[in-house]
């Protein structure tokens, strides 16, 4: 059943997700962060492409393996103790890769840190989910795709502040001691290290917060799960959705992963996977990994390509937090009809831009980015928002946690493809091309947005349930 009460603690409800948020905001930098060390660092341990390619990507590796375990991990041990898990990894991998003598143990942090990545990937929206109020779920949910985005823009800040820094100081002659060796004469250390400052504020804040109501009553531990409940409903209604919860487990027959392959959640499965990796082949990472070398192929500088590429990222920013004020009122599915239509339109129009131009830049770079806008804005304001909210609230309470890693663990595959595929592409395809190709990839997401997707604005993740196992 809905819970329709106005007289939520909604204060108490934004506070718990704002802290599981944070899990987001590292996910951003640790992503981002990386931008601003690759040259200092391929100087200073004499890396060849294929070394630096491995460091930049050796992340990822660590991010496949997390979403993997983090799901069974959060289903076994609690959705907050995987969140301390995931904080402790971040902290450790800030201040290791800040201290570390050789890119084998950079490459190492790394890794830890990808793991970080891939674990808060799936549990912070997971949590926020389970504690959100129905009518407001898409909105709470939709802060962890915001905070990705500002820990994005926080890694550029830092590392520009610190290569400011740097500059000035060596200007001024202090360049000795252990403060210039890892802010001055080597930037890296100070830009990885940054991190493990708002993750050991993650770590110390979690412990503030309590565990999921819903795992708890999964658990058997409904007086703690009642305890939570009731500080957000009031009594009433905190028993009513404990009681609810366990007339609906009670009733499934099967347990653990089986659950997933019944004819309605294994619908539900499908949907998550197939939306998680075809989202990646849309183009967004694309652009955003590949921004400024997009806008160089139009003949702009690589400084004035940087400077469009932080126009992109200040529009993706704005649209996600238009995403979540508007989300609940407009409904998920609509959002996407609305979105994805957009991303057609502008990539149609991105390719005929790259075919005209071959010959001659007749149409002015602006162009491009003003089309690029329109496409980072469709995008910010639906699949980017929608697939995690949808990801939180589609699967059974006794697995959700491993059904997002199933789909969480397909939307990284798709994120390392289209990273490792984009270079290839762009020169066998053409710049047109590509764009035409991602163009293509968003008619199925579509179709299956269409015929499968349910709206699920306003409904309970009981009543979610229940709607699949009807099925």
């Amino acid at each position: 059943m809905a819970i329709k009460n106005k007289s939520e603690n909604m204060l108490y409800v934004i506070f718990l997700a704002a802290v599981a948020a944070l899990g987001g905001f590292l996910f951003g930098y640790d992503t981002a962060v990386i931008s601003g060390t690759i040259g200092s660092v391929a100087t200073q341990f004499g890396l060849n492409d294929v070394n630096t390619g491995w460091y930049v990507g050796c992340a990822l590796v660590g991010s496949i393996f997390g979403v993997a375990i983090a799901g069974k991990l959060s289903d076994y041990f609690g959705r907050k103790g995987v969140l301390i898990f995931s904080a402790i990894l971040f902290s450790g991998s800030g201040i290791g890769c800040m201290l570390s003598g050789s890119v084998s143990d950079l490459v190492l942090y790394r890794i830890m840190g990808g793991v970080g990545i891939g674990v808060a990937s799936v549990i912070s929206p997971l949590y926020i989910s389970e504690i959100s109020v129905a009518r407001f779920r898409g909105t709470l949910v939709s802060l962890y795709q915001l905070a990705i985005t500002v820990g994005f823009m926080g890694a550029y800040l830092v590392n520009y502040a610190i290569s400011e820094y740097a500059i000035h100081m060596k200007a001024l002659g202090i360049v000795g001691g252990f403060w210039g060796k890892y802010i001055v004469t080597e930037t890296w250390r100070g830009m990885l290290g940054a991190e493990s400052l708002p993750a050991l504020l993650f770590f110390c804040i979690l412990f503030f917060i309590p565990e999921s109501p819903r795992w708890l009553v999964l658990k058997s531990k409904e007086s703690s799960a009642l305890k939570t409940l009731r500080r957000i409903y009031g009594s009433e209604q905190a028993n009513e959705q404990v009681a609810d919860l366990k007339n609906l487990v009670q009733s499934e027959e099967k347990s653990d992963w089986k659950i997933l392959f019944q004819p309605g959640f294994r619908i539900a499965l499908f949907i998550g996977v197939s939306l998680a990796i075809l989202g990646q082949f849309m183009g967004v990472n694309a652009v955003l990994y590949y921004g400024p070398s997009i806008f160089q192929q139009t003949g702009l500088s690589a400084g004035d390509s940087l400077f469009y590429q932080v126009i992109v990222g200040l529009v993706n920013f704005g649209s996600t937090v238009l995403a979540m004020v508007v989300i609940d009122k407009i409904g998920r599915k609509k959002l996407v009809y609305y979105g994805v239509t957009g991303m057609i339109i502008s990539l149609i129009l991105i390719g005929f831009y790259f075919t005209i131009n071959k010959a001659s830049n007749v149409i002015p770079p602006i162009t491009l980015l003003i089309l690029i806008l329109v496409y980072i804005f469709s995008c910010a304001i639906s699949i980017c928002v929608v697939i995690w909210v949808l990801l939180s609230e589609m699967y059974p309470a006794k697995v959700r946690g491993l059904a997002m890693s199933a789909a969480g663990f397909s939307l990284w595959i798709g994120t390392f493809l289209i990273g490792q595929l984009t270079p290839w592409l762009m020169t066998t395809l053409s710049s047109a091309g590509v764009f035409w190709l991602f163009g293509v990839m968003c008619l199925p997401y579509l179709y299956i947005t269409w015929k499968l997707v349910p709206e699920t604005t306003g409904k309970s993740l009981e009543d979610i349930e229940r709607m699949w196992l009807k099925k």
